[in-house]
């Protein structure tokens, strides 16, 4: 088994629910991110619980669903990648993880397919 402290104070926000919805981990930047929601006092709540109306009905059919959402965002004046996929234990669906991270205003984008293609 390997090493899991990287995941406490990696700078990009890290939140796991169980297959219930139940918030089950929260790395450092999570926790700050979500501060004035509760924070680390998130852990053990229902994730739905902590959204909005709007979002609530995404954050219900993703368990419905299993799939992948994927999104940006900006707040305070930065923009924010947001990743929300399952995740699985023994090939079953087992809740869902979000990622959340910084993203740079004029983030590059490249085209590897291409770039093999011509080199």
């Amino acid at each position: 088994m390997t090493d899991a402290r990287w995941v406490k104070e990696l700078p990009v926000s890290i939140t796991v629910t169980d297959e219930t919805g139940r918030i089950t981990e929260m790395n450092e930047a999570a926790c700050r991110a979500f501060e004035k929601y509760g924070g680390a006092s998130l852990l053990g709540t229902d994730v739905r619980d902590s959204h909005p109306e709007r979002a609530r009905a995404i954050v219900c059919e993703l368990f419905e669903t299993h799939r992948v959402n994927a999104y940006t965002i900006e707040k305070d004046g930065r923009r924010k990648l947001v990743y929300q996929c399952p995740w699985l234990l023994e090939g079953r669906f087992a809740g869902y993880v979000e990622l959340t991270f910084p993203i740079p205003a004029d983030l590059p984008h490249h085209r590897r397919d291409q770039e093999l293609v011509e080199s």
